[in-house]
């Protein structure tokens, strides 16, 4: 067993929001936390001073990149552990280069994101949140069935089996409904032991489903994918829930299709993020916005902190982690 030196690199203030007593207790008892106070930016003396020493860097939000230049000045590093979701943003080929261990918490951060959209799926099955809006106003002109509100044979389509695609499925199974998932990276056997259908076609999945749940990574290959031509494959009174991230989603397409009041949609990201009070998406009844909010906030931020700090603890004892994050993962994470 080893007590690596330890450097904190996040955004100010957020050492005291996401980490507990507790949570650097853990960390004293493998290591040394070099200095409580995080680094924000890497390119100054005291980050010089401190990166020196540093074998352990863990990260928050707001961890600057890891460039070539910061790994020079890092000589010791063997561990990036990130206490938030993906590292896209911090990873570059120098840290593969070095074969620097690194680890996420997206699978912490994954939880509350997928309990997010399961309540919403509930509710927009239910009508809840329509309803709500013609009781406000009964002159409105809803994507609303009366007929068919319910969480009964309703059928679901799944968007990426992710993380979150499979929380999301999970937490779905106690009901009565149908769920199919699109994800070209699902196998037979996969949807299988998920209990689910799986379709190999998204526009195939559109024009099948109540409610379509997005859960792709953001990379080049999923940009876009939900457009004008899936939009209008939507049955009528379908409903568009976007957890993920808005460029998934064409926006205009959206808008326009929501326009018709020929569906709705419920979505936690969009662009620009958050929208202005006077973006048309926020005045439209059948769109439910917030500003991204499904992921992890306030006490959920010390589950992502568990995982990142029990990431550092099982480096110290000389085992390999449980969230690792790969060279070939980068392309297909969210």
């Amino acid at each position: 067993m080893t007590n690596p030196t330890i450097v904190l690199a996040m955004m100010e203030g957020l050492v005291d929001t996401a980490f507990t007593e507790q949570h650097f207790a853990r960390l004293d008892a493998v290591g040394r936390v070099l200095d409580a106070r995080p680094l924000a930016r890497l390119d100054d003396e005291r980050a010089t001073a401190l990166l020196g020493q540093a074998e352990v860097l863990l990260g928050h939000w707001g961890c600057p990149t890891l460039t070539a230049d910061v790994l020079a000045r890092a000589p010791h590093l063997r561990l990036f552990a990130y206490a938030a979701g993906t590292v896209k943003w911090q990873v570059t080929d120098a840290l593969w280069d070095r074969d620097i261990v690194v680890t996420s918490a997206a699978a912490a951060n994954a939880i509350p994101v997928a309990e997010y959209s399961v309540a919403m799926i509930l509710l927009a099955n239910k009508g809840v949140l329509l309803i709500r809006e013609w009781q406000r106003d009964p002159s409105l002109r809803l994507p609303v069935d009366r007929m068919r509100i319910g969480n009964v044979a309703k059928r679901i389509g799944i968007v990426g089996a992710s993380h979150v695609g499979r929380l999301v499925i999970e937490r779905l199974r106690p009901y009565d409904l149908a769920i199919a998932v699109y994800d070209p990276y699902l196998s037979t056997a996969d949807s299988e032991s998920l209990g689910v259908e799986r379709v190999a076609d998204l526009d195939e999945l559109c024009a099948t489903v109540d409610v379509l749940s997005i859960h792709a990574p953001d990379i080049e290959a999923t940009r876009g994918m939900v457009g004008a031509a899936q939009l209008a494959r939507l049955r009528d009174h379908a409903v568009v829930i976007n957890t993920a991230r808005p460029a998934l989603v064409d926006q205009d397409a959206l808008l326009r299709e929501l326009r018709t009041g020929r569906i709705s949609a419920i979505l936690d990201v969009a662009d620009p993020d958050p929208l202005p009070v006077d973006h048309p998406l926020l005045a439209l009844p059948n769109a439910f916005v917030t500003p991204h909010i499904a992921g992890s906030l306030g006490t959920e931020l010390h589950r992502m902190a568990d995982h990142a700090v029990a990431e550092v603890e099982r480096f110290a004892r000389g085992e390999p982690p449980r969230h690792p994050v790969r060279r070939s993962d980068i392309d297909r994470i969210a």
